[in-house]
Parts: structure tokens; C-alpha cells; sequence
């Protein structure tokens, strides 16, 4: 009986240990997603600086994205003023959210041989926009460099410039 008793000593201690001691353990958790609706841009009307007067002096026109204009330099705006106006966009997505806009830097329009690039490209809202309900306009305006005696014609370019929207 002497030499059972450390023998039931043992086993029951192996009993006690396998059932408290456990090695390994498990944790769940689950996966989720949200599909927002994607941001998109849309054209809503082009950028038109309207007519415009040279001189033997370069200037610039600066076209704001309200669709005013003014003048530097040798270049005259006429009483006659032609269609002037802002660019606009249309910008859709998830609502109540902020999205970055990016502008670019340089453009070139060209009239046969003859071009003249737009520079410092400014939007309304600036930098960045709220889609409230789920829409909002951005207006873009921008500076026309005109050259001394810029040659006359219809300058243009077909391939339109980018403006460029993203969620934040």
C-alpha cells in the first residue's frame, strides 16, 4: 500500500496539471469592409479669358475662379469683352467627405505656330473640398502669359488640362 500511494500522488497530479495548464489558447475576430462610392470629376464648363489687346509689351491676364479678370503689362481688355469665364468641375462622391484637389502647374494653348501658357492656377474651394451632400463645383481660374506682340488667332488646346481630385 506504501508504494501505491506515491503512485496515486502522481497521478493525481497529472490529472490536476492537464486540466489547468493548457498550451495553447484560440482567439477570434471578424473582418469588415465599407465599398464607398468612388470620387469623380466632371467637366462643367471651360476656361475662357475672353478678348484680349496686345502691345510691343509682354503682360498677363488673371482670370479668377469667380470668372473676373485683370491685366499687367501691354496687354489691353476691351470694352468688347467676348465670353469670359472660369473653368468648372463637378465633383461626386461619398457625402460629408473631404477630398484633396491638385492643380496644374503649367499649360500650354497654341494657335497655328503661336502659344502662350497658363501659369498660377487657382480653385474655389482651394486645396481642399467638402462633398456636403455628396456634390460640389470647383471653379479654377488661372494667369495667361501673353508675349509682346503675341500674334493674333484663337488659341486652344483639345486635350484640356487636368485637375485632379482625392479622398482625404
Amino acid at each position: 500500500m506504501k508504494k501505491l500511494i506515491p503512485v496515486f500522488t502522481a497521478v493525481l497530479m497529472m490529472v490536476v496539471f492537464a486540466t489547468t495548464v493548457k498550451a495553447q489558447v484560440t482567439g477570434t475576430a471578424t473582418g469588415t469592409a465599407s465599398i464607398i462610392t468612388p470620387i469623380a470629376i466632371a467637366n462643367a464648363g471651360n476656361m475662357n479669358f475672353g478678348n484680349i489687346a496686345v502691345s510691343a509689351t509682354a503682360g498677363t491676364v488673371v482670370l479668377t475662379p469667380a470668372g473676373t479678370r485683370s491685366k499687367t503689362g501691354g496687354v489691353t481688355l476691351p470694352a468688347v469683352t467676348g465670353t469670359v469665364s472660369a473653368a468648372a468641375f463637378t465633383v461626386t462622391g461619398l457625402g460629408s467627405s473631404t477630398y484633396s484637389i491638385t492643380l496644374p502647374t503649367t499649360y500650354t494653348i497654341t494657335s497655328g505656330a503661336n502659344n502662350m501658357t497658363l501659369g498660377t492656377f487657382t480653385s474655389t474651394p482651394s486645396g481642399t473640398g467638402t462633398l456636403s451632400s455628396g456634390t460640389q463645383t470647383v471653379n479654377v481660374g488661372a494667369t495667361l502669359n501673353v508675349a509682346a506682340s503675341q500674334a493674333a488667332g484663337a488659341y486652344t488646346n483639345a486635350t484640356g488640362f487636368p485637375v485632379t481630385v482625392n479622398y482625404n
